[in-house]
């Protein structure tokens, strides 16, 4: 039997990790949050951010990077360099310090386009969710669980319940374009 709740579940889980990406998208401020999308490709594997170092705001325009392994230091630099965040990391010992930008126009734009492809991650991995969905009611329909008329309205279902989170993830992205421009 595919489970609704699960599907909902997992879908949801989607739009809870656009909330915390968005939230990384800090616009006017420092935040340490800003970094959280940050994975360090360090130790022959890619952990986050926060796993190698301490992220600290000490004034309003600046983030600094306390990395906890002097070894590391360099493949922390490059991954808050490449991660799109349009940052210039500058390494002094074993603190990196982080200057965030003034938001230019050019910047905005660019910050739109992350927020952009956070939330096709977010749909894509919503449609996926779905994908599995539709699969489960094939296989049970094949196999003799369900009729014909159950899959089609089990499958508008979750079809209704894909339509509506895509629209949210689409507001959400609107709304972060509005504050991203207007600051």
């Amino acid at each position: 039997m595919v489970d609704m709740a699960d599907l909902k579940r997992r879908m949801e889980g989607a739009i809870e990790v656009l909330k915390e990406e968005y939230g990384g998208l800090r616009t006017g401020r420092a935040s340490a949050s800003m970094l959280e999308p940050v994975v360090v490709d360090v130790y022959g594997s890619k952990m986050p951010l926060n796993q190698v170092g301490t992220v600290n705001v000490p004034e309003p325009r600046l983030l600094t990077v306390s990395v906890w392994d002097a070894s590391a230091v360099k493949a922390v630099e490059k991954a808050i360099r490449d991660s799109g965040l349009g940052l210039n990391p500058q390494p002094e010992g074993s603190v990196i310090r982080v200057p965030v930008p003034e938001l230019n126009e050019e910047r905005r734009h660019d910050l739109t386009k992350v927020a952009g492809k956070y939330a096709e991650a977010a749909r894509v991995s919503i449609r996926n969710v779905r994908r599995d969905g539709m699969d489960g009611l094939k296989k049970m329909e094949k196999d003799g669980e369900i009729s014909e008329d159950e899959h089609k309205r089990m499958a508008d279902d979750v079809q209704k319940l894909t339509d509506g989170l895509i629209k949210k993830i689409d507001e959400m992205l609107s709304e972060k374009e509005k504050d991203i421009m207007t600051i």
